[in-house]
């Protein structure tokens, strides 16, 4: 199966230069591309390598990317 790339280059490319200025100037954001970047790797490790967790764990760390996502996007907009 081809899983979509979610790291966050492919999902905000028009805020690419946003996303380096915040991560060098907000320690907030910088935590928050630090978590999402954790979260999407253990995701992609889950998905691509058949890792043991149960469905409603890997459910529930999806749950957190998006919100940690959610986060970030209103971050961009607002700046």
């Amino acid at each position: 199966m081809d899983l979509l790339n979610h790291d966050l280059a492919h999902e905000f490319p028009q805020y690419l230069e946003k996303i380096r200025h915040l991560r060098s100037t907000d320690r907030y954001f910088a935590s928050l591309f630090t978590r999402y970047n954790a979260d999407n790797q253990a995701i992609t490790s889950y998905e691509h390598r058949g890792g043991s967790i149960r469905d409603d764990a890997l459910e529930a760390l999806k749950k957190k990317r998006l919100k940690t996502k959610d986060e970030i996007y209103q971050m961009l907009k607002a700046s």
